[in-house]
């Protein structure tokens, strides 16, 4: 880690102790004075070199993110140094965060001297040697090739896309996440170079709290993990709070399925996390902060350590941080992944060493929350949105967005979507915008059903409303919710009741049992849909009639749910059943009366078959059977019998002559 720099600059005398007007930078480019155009040439020659607008040797970036490691990142980078020692190469490997377009890991780029940084995505650790044998060589490999980064003036290569033209990047407007898969997530002298801390910097010289509370509340920024509050209204709350100590808590402890915005920004820039926390404890008053982060993102965990680390090194974090008289701890406390835990307060109950549990509201947080003094809580996209209004100001960030929501938002895509990842766009674009042309649309040429959003207390957009705009308000409106972010895309194989049924199943499973409402609540509907999405014990009418009561009686039991839960979780509960009631009761209806699951995705509700016309008697379906319910002779027709057959669909799943047939 490097130490800070004394003194400043010999010529024009500038120390530590008298810094110069952009002490930071100074200390990263070295002893050199930004007051005078000499030295200043000399300083943006040493930043470019740290942020490799230009390089003296070969580099080779591998998206070393969870996402990249999980598609084997770990073999690429093992085989680019066996390349680079077998070739006798002298080059720097660099381990970056995810970039967001995870479809394409795992993902390598490479910049040699002269030359612009140029990517290629699915690159498997047989696919480096020759990748890299042709660029060491001035050529070009086409088959994984996604762009260049292109360089101002001369060493583009020609003929090759700019990175960031592609469909997926086009439509976004990257600002949470314009490092991520950019920068050296553990050397804050890139963070820096970047224009890292320079708004820490200017907050400390020359604002009080009460003067950065007011630029947040100027700025509109909302609560980025949910309910959307205004965070500066949340500061302002806590600044004039009584108390002697007070706390910032960044909630890091993401739990929404198909969820992993936090995740990739603390993996590939958790210097923004940090400025933004830094931030917002000088804005309020804090002298401590925790980050409270789930134990299953041993990645995220290490690269914050480490980043922790080169703050205090630096004097970023500590004791009279710049000089400015201000202190801050910063501490990182792992969570054991319960659900329940992304509320507020029962964060602030497992950081005391309690049991995860919500606390009744009010006192709020913001007057009596951790140890019972002054608390914010702000989640990590929150935060990492700090370090640029505070840079340029709280006009700049509302210049874009819509009236109620400005900024950016960061989703992750997933589900049946073409390119899954993570996109950044701007408050107000078109849903439509996200899926299509963002994500590609659905694979296999299948039809657009939903989108469930904010993750198991959001709702279903169906394709009706998918020109939606994405805001806080307009969301609500029909019936979801922005939530943190998860955004998961489903066609027309998906059945919507049993979505429901996964949700619900997840938030009964979740629920901490305190109150009444959502523990027996989310266990009857749980139960209730699992009666309509599984083969019906009887077949009398009367069975049809109890089960249509059951689903009537279930939208009531939501409404109570919603009115007398405890805590914004079990409040929320209910979203995806009533969105799903709201928008596709008539495949509810047909789970209740024909005892059908138009999706074909309730196996339990399907009859299998086989048509003995394509049938060619390869017996794979009778060797996958694990009821034995499938006979017949070798290179003969096979038949099911339906006493045994247990619908598990195996034989439909094994079937290549598509002769397996469920209605």
């Amino acid at each position: 880690m490097k130490k800070m720099q004394a003194p400043c600059c010999s010529k024009c005398h500038h120390t530590n102790e008298s810094p110069c007007s952009n002490l930071i930078e100074c200390r990263v480019s070295g002893p050199v004075c930004h007051d005078s155009p000499d030295c200043n040439s000399i300083r943006n020659e040493a930043l470019n070199l740290i942020k490799r607008t230009k390089v003296e040797k070969p580099v080779v970036y591998v998206g070393a993110g969870t996402c990249g490691l999980g598609a084997g990142a770990a073999k690429t980078l093992e085989a680019v140094k066996d390349w680079l020692a077998k070739n006798n190469k002298d080059a720097e490997v660099l381990e970056v965060g995810c970039i967001g377009l995870c479809v394409e890991e795992p993902m390598m780029d490479v910049q040699l001297p002269g030359r612009s940084r140029i990517s290629f995505g699915r690159v498997s650790g047989d696919k480096v040697e020759n990748i890299l044998n042709k660029l060491f060589t001035g050529n070009i490999p086409e088959e994984h090739l996604l762009g260049q980064f292109k360089l101002e003036g001369d060493g583009n290569w020609q003929n090759v896309p700019e990175f960031y033209s592609s469909s997926f990047f086009k439509a976004q407007t990257r600002r949470v996440l314009a490092n991520c898969g950019e920068i050296n997530p553990v050397h804050i002298e890139e963070y820096i170079a970047r224009g890292g801390y320079l708004g820490l910097s200017q907050i400390l010289k020359a604002k009080t709290p009460t003067e950065a509370c007011s630029i947040v509340e100027e700025s509109g920024l909302r609560g980025r993990g949910g309910g959307g509050f205004p965070t500066g209204k949340k500061w302002r709350f806590a600044l004039e709070a009584a108390g002697e100590k007070k706390y910032l808590i960044c909630n890091a402890d993401e739990g929404d399925p198909g969820a992993f915005m936090d995740r990739a920004v603390i993996e590939g820039d958790p210097h923004r996390l940090l400025e933004g926390m830094l931030l917002g404890a000088y804005s309020i008053g804090a002298t401590k902060a925790y980050v409270y982060i789930r134990a299953e993102y041993p990645l995220a965990i290490k690269r914050l350590e480490w980043a922790i680390a080169e703050a205090k090194e630096w004097g970023l974090i500590g004791n009279n941080i710049l000089d400015s008289g201000f202190k801050l701890e910063i501490v990182i406390k792992q969570g054991a992944g319960a659900f329940v835990c992304g509320e507020e307060t029962a964060l602030i109950n497992s950081i005391e060493g309690k049991r995860g549990m919500p606390r009744p509201r009010p006192p709020f947080p913001a007057i009596s929350g951790l140890f019972g003094c002054p608390t914010v809580i702000n989640n990590v996209e929150t935060l990492a949105n700090l370090p640029d209004i505070f840079r340029y100001g709280a006009k700049w960030f509302n210049a874009i967005g819509t009236k109620n929501s400005p900024g950016t938002k960061v989703f992750a895509l997933s589900g049946q979507i073409n390119n899954t990842g993570l996109a950044e766009v701007i408050m107000g674009t078109p849903l439509r915008t996200l899926v299509f042309d963002i994500g590609g649309g659905i694979p296999g040429g299948r039809k657009y059903k939903a989108v469930q959003i904010g993750g198991p207390s959001g709702g279903c957009v169906p394709e009706q409303h998918l020109d939606v705009e994405i805001d806080y308000e307009s969301l609500k409106a029909i019936g979801a919710m922005m939530g943190s972010g998860g955004l998961v895309v489903m066609d027309e194989t998906t059945c919507m009741v049993d979505l429901a049924k996964f949700f619900m199943s997840f938030i009964q499973r979740e629920s901490c049992g305190k109150c009444i409402p959502c523990r027996e609540g989310t266990r009857r509907i749980l139960e209730t849909l699992k009666s309509i999405t599984e083969r019906p014990k009887t077949t009398d009418k009367r069975s049809s009639l109890d089960r249509f009561k059951a689903v009537m009686y279930m939208e009531r039991l939501s409404g109570v749910i919603k009115d007398t839960s405890l805590c914004g979780l079990g409040q929320t509960a209910p979203n995806p059943v009533l969105s799903t009631l709201r928008y596709f009761r008539d495949e509810y209806e047909a789970h209740v009366f024909e005892r059908k699951c138009p999706a074909g995705a309730c196996h339990d509700l399907l009859d299998f078959s086989i048509d003995a016309d394509k049938c060619v008697g390869c017996t794979m379906c009778a060797k996958q059977c694990p009821s034995g319910a499938i006979m017949g002779k070798v290179k003969a027709p096979h038949y099911i019998i339906p006493d045994k057959c247990i619908r598990c669909g195996a034989c439909y799943d094994v079937c290549k002559f598509k002769a397996v047939v469920k209605e």
